[in-house]
Protein backbone atom coordinates (compact mmCIF):
# COMPACT_ATOMS: atom_id res chain seq x y z
CA UNK A 1 0.00 0.00 0.00
CA UNK A 2 1.34 3.42 -0.97
CA UNK A 3 2.13 5.68 2.00
CA UNK A 4 0.06 8.85 1.86
CA UNK A 5 -1.03 11.73 4.01
CA UNK A 6 -4.76 12.40 3.82
CA UNK A 7 -6.43 15.63 4.88
CA UNK A 8 -9.56 17.62 4.16
CA UNK A 9 -9.17 20.49 1.70
CA UNK A 10 -10.77 23.90 2.20
CA UNK A 11 -8.60 26.43 0.35
CA UNK A 12 -8.98 27.56 -3.25
CA UNK A 13 -5.55 26.33 -4.32
CA UNK A 14 -6.03 22.87 -2.84
CA UNK A 15 -9.49 22.49 -4.35
CA UNK A 16 -8.18 23.54 -7.76
CA UNK A 17 -5.55 20.78 -7.52
CA UNK A 18 -8.28 18.24 -6.74
CA UNK A 19 -10.28 19.48 -9.73
CA UNK A 20 -7.23 18.98 -11.98
CA UNK A 21 -6.72 15.49 -10.54
CA UNK A 22 -10.30 14.50 -11.39
CA UNK A 23 -9.89 15.94 -14.90
CA UNK A 24 -6.86 13.75 -15.46
CA UNK A 25 -8.63 10.63 -14.15
CA UNK A 26 -11.70 11.16 -16.34
CA UNK A 27 -9.60 12.31 -19.29
CA UNK A 28 -11.24 15.69 -19.77
CA UNK A 29 -9.50 19.00 -20.55
CA UNK A 30 -8.58 20.85 -17.39
CA UNK A 31 -10.51 23.81 -18.80
CA UNK A 32 -13.74 21.75 -18.61
CA UNK A 33 -13.35 19.59 -15.49
CA UNK A 34 -16.02 17.10 -14.42
CA UNK A 35 -16.02 18.64 -10.92
CA UNK A 36 -15.20 22.38 -11.06
CA UNK A 37 -13.33 23.89 -8.10
CA UNK A 38 -16.12 26.36 -7.37
CA UNK A 39 -18.61 23.51 -7.04
CA UNK A 40 -16.30 21.66 -4.65
CA UNK A 41 -15.86 24.85 -2.63
CA UNK A 42 -19.64 25.23 -2.34
CA UNK A 43 -20.02 21.63 -1.18
CA UNK A 44 -17.38 22.16 1.51
CA UNK A 45 -19.08 25.38 2.59
CA UNK A 46 -22.37 23.47 2.87
CA UNK A 47 -20.83 20.95 5.29
CA UNK A 48 -19.42 18.36 2.93
CA UNK A 49 -15.83 17.20 2.76
CA UNK A 50 -13.17 17.06 0.09
CA UNK A 51 -10.39 14.67 1.08
CA UNK A 52 -7.04 14.70 -0.70
CA UNK A 53 -4.33 12.05 -0.44
CA UNK A 54 -0.78 13.27 -0.88
CA UNK A 55 2.12 10.93 -1.55
CA UNK A 56 4.71 11.18 1.21
CA UNK A 57 7.32 11.35 -1.54
CA UNK A 58 7.05 14.83 -2.96
CA UNK A 59 3.54 15.84 -1.81
CA UNK A 60 2.10 14.59 -5.11
CA UNK A 61 -1.69 14.32 -5.21
CA UNK A 62 -2.48 10.59 -5.34
CA UNK A 63 -6.19 10.46 -4.58
CA UNK A 64 -9.24 12.53 -3.73
CA UNK A 65 -12.88 12.17 -2.75
CA UNK A 66 -15.96 14.29 -2.12
CA UNK A 67 -18.71 13.44 0.37
CA UNK A 68 -21.92 15.16 1.46
CA UNK A 69 -24.66 14.33 3.93
CA UNK A 70 -27.94 12.76 2.85
CA UNK A 71 -31.50 13.56 3.98
CA UNK A 72 -31.78 15.03 7.49
CA UNK A 73 -32.26 12.49 10.24
CA UNK A 74 -31.13 9.46 8.25
CA UNK A 75 -27.50 9.34 9.48
CA UNK A 76 -26.49 8.77 5.86
CA UNK A 77 -23.69 10.22 3.77
CA UNK A 78 -23.14 10.16 0.04
CA UNK A 79 -19.76 9.85 -1.63
CA UNK A 80 -20.16 11.99 -4.73
CA UNK A 81 -16.84 10.98 -6.27
CA UNK A 82 -13.63 9.21 -5.34
CA UNK A 83 -10.54 8.34 -7.36
CA UNK A 84 -7.06 7.26 -6.40
CA UNK A 85 -3.80 5.82 -7.65
CA UNK A 86 -3.29 2.06 -7.15
CA UNK A 87 -2.82 1.23 -3.49
CA UNK A 88 -4.38 4.48 -2.25
CA UNK A 89 -8.13 3.93 -2.60
CA UNK A 90 -8.62 2.04 0.65
CA UNK A 91 -6.97 4.79 2.69
CA UNK A 92 -9.14 7.44 1.00
CA UNK A 93 -12.35 5.53 1.79
CA UNK A 94 -11.26 5.02 5.41
CA UNK A 95 -10.67 8.76 5.73
CA UNK A 96 -14.20 9.37 4.43
CA UNK A 97 -15.51 6.78 6.87
CA UNK A 98 -13.80 8.42 9.87
CA UNK A 99 -15.09 11.86 8.85
CA UNK A 100 -18.65 10.57 8.52
CA UNK A 101 -18.64 8.63 11.80
CA UNK A 102 -17.33 11.65 13.70
CA UNK A 103 -20.41 13.53 12.52
CA UNK A 104 -22.92 10.86 13.49
CA UNK A 105 -23.37 9.04 10.19
CA UNK A 106 -23.88 5.30 10.11
CA UNK A 107 -24.00 4.57 6.38
CA UNK A 108 -22.38 5.84 3.22
CA UNK A 109 -23.68 5.35 -0.32
CA UNK A 110 -22.16 5.87 -3.73
CA UNK A 111 -22.50 4.55 -7.28
CA UNK A 112 -20.08 2.90 -9.68
CA UNK A 113 -20.14 1.29 -13.12
CA UNK A 114 -21.17 -2.34 -12.48
CA UNK A 115 -19.17 -3.53 -15.50
CA UNK A 116 -15.87 -2.45 -13.92
CA UNK A 117 -15.02 -5.64 -12.07
CA UNK A 118 -12.01 -4.29 -10.15
CA UNK A 119 -14.18 -1.55 -8.63
CA UNK A 120 -16.87 -4.07 -7.75
CA UNK A 121 -14.33 -6.21 -5.94
CA UNK A 122 -12.96 -3.20 -4.07
CA UNK A 123 -16.41 -2.03 -2.98
CA UNK A 124 -18.04 -5.35 -2.18
CA UNK A 125 -15.10 -7.44 -0.97
CA UNK A 126 -12.43 -5.12 0.38
CA UNK A 127 -14.79 -2.57 1.94
CA UNK A 128 -17.70 -4.91 2.63
CA UNK A 129 -20.37 -2.67 1.09
CA UNK A 130 -23.53 -4.15 -0.45
CA UNK A 131 -24.99 -3.39 -3.89
CA UNK A 132 -28.52 -2.26 -3.08
CA UNK A 133 -29.88 -0.56 -6.21
CA UNK A 134 -29.41 -0.89 -9.98
CA UNK A 135 -29.81 2.40 -11.88
CA UNK A 136 -30.38 2.28 -15.64
CA UNK A 137 -28.56 5.02 -17.61
CA UNK A 138 -28.28 7.02 -14.40
CA UNK A 139 -26.42 10.05 -15.79
CA UNK A 140 -27.66 9.87 -19.35
CA UNK A 141 -25.13 10.73 -22.04
CA UNK A 142 -21.60 11.22 -20.68
CA UNK A 143 -18.86 12.87 -22.74
CA UNK A 144 -15.71 12.29 -20.69
CA UNK A 145 -12.80 10.25 -21.99
CA UNK A 146 -13.68 7.18 -19.94
CA UNK A 147 -17.45 6.75 -20.41
CA UNK A 148 -18.00 8.31 -23.84
CA UNK A 149 -20.12 6.17 -26.15
CA UNK A 150 -21.68 4.00 -23.44
CA UNK A 151 -24.88 4.11 -21.42
CA UNK A 152 -24.34 5.14 -17.82
CA UNK A 153 -25.83 2.28 -15.78
CA UNK A 154 -24.70 2.42 -12.15
CA UNK A 155 -24.86 0.17 -9.11
CA UNK A 156 -25.56 1.86 -5.78
CA UNK A 157 -23.63 0.42 -2.86
CA UNK A 158 -24.45 0.97 0.80
CA UNK A 159 -21.57 0.79 3.30
CA UNK A 160 -22.31 0.08 6.96
CA UNK A 161 -19.72 2.39 8.52
CA UNK A 162 -20.04 0.83 11.97
CA UNK A 163 -19.57 -2.77 10.84
CA UNK A 164 -16.43 -4.38 12.32
CA UNK A 165 -15.07 -5.41 8.92
CA UNK A 166 -14.93 -1.76 7.88
CA UNK A 167 -11.93 -1.29 10.15
CA UNK A 168 -9.69 -3.94 8.60
CA UNK A 169 -8.65 -5.06 5.16
CA UNK A 170 -10.15 -8.51 4.53
CA UNK A 171 -7.86 -10.85 2.66
CA UNK A 172 -10.53 -13.26 1.47
CA UNK A 173 -13.94 -13.05 -0.10
CA UNK A 174 -16.86 -12.67 2.30
CA UNK A 175 -18.75 -15.78 3.30
CA UNK A 176 -21.04 -17.00 0.57
CA UNK A 177 -21.57 -19.71 -1.97
CA UNK A 178 -18.28 -21.35 -2.97
CA UNK A 179 -17.05 -21.26 -6.54
CA UNK A 180 -17.97 -24.90 -7.16
CA UNK A 181 -21.60 -24.08 -6.33
CA UNK A 182 -21.56 -21.35 -8.94
CA UNK A 183 -20.02 -23.51 -11.64
CA UNK A 184 -22.53 -26.28 -10.98
CA UNK A 185 -25.58 -24.03 -11.12
CA UNK A 186 -27.71 -23.91 -14.29
CA UNK A 187 -26.98 -21.08 -16.73
CA UNK A 188 -29.89 -18.68 -17.23
CA UNK A 189 -28.37 -16.16 -19.66
CA UNK A 190 -25.62 -16.19 -22.25
CA UNK A 191 -23.01 -13.45 -22.61
CA UNK A 192 -22.09 -11.73 -25.89
CA UNK A 193 -19.06 -14.05 -26.10
CA UNK A 194 -21.35 -17.10 -26.13
CA UNK A 195 -20.39 -18.40 -22.69
CA UNK A 196 -22.68 -18.34 -19.64
CA UNK A 197 -23.39 -14.84 -18.39
CA UNK A 198 -25.54 -15.72 -15.39
CA UNK A 199 -26.26 -18.76 -13.24
CA UNK A 200 -28.84 -19.35 -10.51
CA UNK A 201 -28.87 -22.06 -7.88
CA UNK A 202 -31.91 -24.29 -7.66
CA UNK A 203 -32.80 -23.00 -4.18
CA UNK A 204 -33.03 -19.42 -5.51
CA UNK A 205 -30.59 -18.22 -2.87
CA UNK A 206 -27.88 -16.97 -5.22
CA UNK A 207 -27.53 -15.55 -8.70
CA UNK A 208 -24.10 -15.14 -10.28
CA UNK A 209 -23.39 -12.72 -13.10
CA UNK A 210 -20.20 -12.30 -15.11
CA UNK A 211 -18.70 -9.06 -16.43
CA UNK A 212 -16.03 -8.60 -19.15
CA UNK A 213 -12.36 -8.66 -18.17
CA UNK A 214 -11.80 -4.95 -18.89
CA UNK A 215 -14.83 -2.95 -19.97
CA UNK A 216 -12.84 0.30 -20.27
CA UNK A 217 -10.45 -1.24 -22.79
CA UNK A 218 -13.30 -3.01 -24.60
CA UNK A 219 -15.27 0.23 -24.86
CA UNK A 220 -12.28 1.91 -26.48
CA UNK A 221 -11.71 -0.78 -29.14
CA UNK A 222 -15.27 -2.06 -29.74
CA UNK A 223 -18.00 0.22 -28.33
CA UNK A 224 -20.76 -1.81 -29.99
CA UNK A 225 -19.69 -5.00 -28.23
CA UNK A 226 -19.27 -3.10 -24.96
CA UNK A 227 -22.86 -1.87 -25.25
CA UNK A 228 -24.06 -5.45 -25.83
CA UNK A 229 -22.38 -6.43 -22.56
CA UNK A 230 -24.06 -3.45 -20.87
CA UNK A 231 -27.52 -4.54 -21.96
CA UNK A 232 -26.91 -8.19 -21.10
CA UNK A 233 -25.71 -7.48 -17.57
CA UNK A 234 -28.50 -4.94 -17.10
CA UNK A 235 -31.09 -7.62 -17.86
CA UNK A 236 -29.67 -9.98 -15.23
CA UNK A 237 -29.37 -7.32 -12.54
CA UNK A 238 -32.77 -5.71 -13.05
CA UNK A 239 -34.48 -9.11 -12.95
CA UNK A 240 -32.60 -10.18 -9.83
CA UNK A 241 -33.05 -6.89 -7.97
CA UNK A 242 -36.78 -6.95 -8.74
CA UNK A 243 -36.86 -10.31 -6.94
CA UNK A 244 -35.12 -8.91 -3.85
CA UNK A 245 -31.50 -9.85 -4.51
CA UNK A 246 -28.58 -7.62 -3.55
CA UNK A 247 -24.96 -7.74 -4.70
CA UNK A 248 -22.73 -9.19 -1.99
CA UNK A 249 -19.51 -10.31 -3.68
CA UNK A 250 -17.23 -10.28 -6.69
CA UNK A 251 -14.79 -13.08 -7.51
CA UNK A 252 -11.29 -12.58 -8.86
CA UNK A 253 -12.43 -14.06 -12.18
CA UNK A 254 -15.19 -11.50 -12.68
CA UNK A 255 -18.36 -13.07 -11.28
CA UNK A 256 -20.78 -11.13 -9.08
CA UNK A 257 -22.60 -12.95 -6.31
CA UNK A 258 -26.17 -11.75 -5.81
CA UNK A 259 -27.93 -12.96 -2.66
CA UNK A 260 -31.43 -12.91 -1.23
CA UNK A 261 -30.88 -11.41 2.27
CA UNK A 262 -34.09 -12.88 3.69
CA UNK A 263 -32.98 -16.40 2.73
CA UNK A 264 -29.36 -16.33 3.94
CA UNK A 265 -28.67 -19.21 6.25
CA UNK A 266 -31.85 -21.13 5.40
CA UNK A 267 -31.85 -24.72 4.24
Amino acid sequence: MTEVSIRTVHDVTGLAAVTDFFSDVWQTPRSTPPYPAEVLHSLVHAGGAVHAAYSLAGERLAGASVAVFGPPGQQDTYSLVAAADPGVGYAVKQAQRAWALERGARTMRWTFDPLVGRNARFNLVKLGAVGTEYLVDFYGLMADGVNDGDESDRLTVTWDLAAPRSAAVPEADPDGAPEEDRDGAPATHLAPDGDPLARRDLADRHVWCRVPDDIVKLRAVDPVLALRWRHAVREVFTEAFAEGYVATGMSRDGWYTLTRPSQEGTA
